[in-house]
């Protein structure tokens, strides 16, 4: 019951508030210690548990992984476009840092199997490359442009 609680107030209060999958998965995983594998979450961890926190952060994580790399190829694109307009950064920046330094290799949830992970990271590069062509093609109908 606690744990449904946290996740419902964790997406109620905290993922609903930021701009597409993307953003909310770079979050949850900014959530877990990169040492330890450990999610956290103050807010969560005062109004239930630490375990419990860590519970649904893990669940989040999942359920927004799974969505964004087994989901259809375009609406990893438009999530990804999503994410790149919402930064400060202009999106053609964002894109090539990301295909250069490939930062969503930090995203993959805790227990994450090899061939999934594979599998989002050449999605998740073919989505660049359809950004990056489309915004050379039509960079006036951009939005923001």
């Amino acid at each position: 019951m606690d744990l449904e609680a946290a996740t419902e107030d964790l997406k109620k209060r905290t993922l609903a508030g930021l701009p597409g999958d993307v953003s909310r998965l770079i979050y949850l995983a900014s959530t877990r210690d990169y040492n330890t594998g450990q999610y956290y979450h103050e807010g969560l961890a005062s109004c239930f548990s630490e375990e419990v926190a860590a519970r649904a952060l893990a669940a989040c994580h999942q359920e927004v992984f799974r969505f964004l790399a087994f989901g259809p190829l375009e609406n990893l694109v438009q999530e990804l476009d999503i994410y790149v307009r919402s930064t400060p950064a202009r999106p053609e920046q964002v894109l090539e840092t990301w295909r250069k330094l490939e930062p969503y290799r930090v995203t993959l949830p805790s227990g994450c199997d090899r061939l999934s992970a594979e599998f989002f990271f050449c999605n998740v590069k073919i989505a660049l490359l359809i950004l990056q062509l489309r915004q050379s093609v039509c960079p006036a109908s951009q939005p923001g442009a």
